[in-house]
């Protein structure tokens, strides 16, 4: 299974700090955000990484190369200054991610979800996705989806919060433009026809949107 990486992000609310630096590349404890993911990945057996990108756009190459010294094979989907959104860039990298379904994660979480849990995992006719649920943070307490027998729903009282981790069928996209565009109305289409599946993950999470969650990541990191 292939594997996106998503990090074409401005990073706007980490400014100063991304003025000069992609957010995905940004250091937390003694590796870059990006780097934790990629070596998790490879630790599953998940080698095959496209990452896409457009802020700052050529520190990536020049930054992790071809993959080779993280045993990985990387390669890049360049967005230049775009803006494609997270649909937009999904559909952009189509090409380099093939005909069978692939994962997707978004570059500036941090995790210790077992990759391996979806390394071999097949969506069958009637899935195009399947996401992977955390506990609502405390800067999204409303959460997104709620989860009722495996499938996921926008109606439930319990919602969870979109980890940045998933599988997604190509089909999810088929006939859509590399134009921006956002994630969730296509989700929620695959919702309503009951087409979309998830777990709940209890493990540790962080989306690291803010300078302080950064910092909070790399002190919890260097012990």
């Amino acid at each position: 299974m292939k594997t996106i990486i998503l990090a074409a992000g401005r990073g706007e609310r980490m400014q100063p700090l991304t003025d000069t630096t992609p957010k995905p590349l940004l250091k937390a404890g003694k590796k870059r955000l990006i780097e934790y993911t990629i070596d998790a990945l490879v630790q599953a057996g998940l080698r095959d990484i496209v990452i896409n990108h457009a802020h700052l756009g050529e520190q990536f190459p020049a930054t992790l190369g071809d993959g080779k010294r993280y045993g990985a094979t990387i390669q890049y989907s360049n967005e230049d200054e775009g803006r494609l959104e997270t649909a937009g860039g999904i559909i952009n990298a189509l090409p380099l991610l093939g005909d069978a379904p692939f994962l997707v994660v978004n570059g500036d979480i941090w995790t210790d979800y077992p990759f391996v849990q979806l390394a071999n995992k097949t969506l069958n006719e009637a899935q195009r996705c399947h996401l992977v649920l955390v506990a609502n943070p405390e800067h999204h307490p409303q959460g997104d989806f709620s989860l009722s027998s495996g499938l996921l729903s926008d109606h439930g009282t319990e919602k969870y919060t979109y980890s940045g981790v998933g599988i997604y069928h190509p089909s999810l996209f088929a006939h859509l433009p590399a134009a921006p565009m956002p994630l969730k109305p296509i989700l929620m289409k695959a919702i309503d026809a009951q087409q979309a599946s998830g777990e709940i993950y209890h493990g540790q999470w962080s989306d690291i949107g803010t300078v302080e969650r950064l910092a909070t990541l790399s002190e919890q990191l260097s012990y």
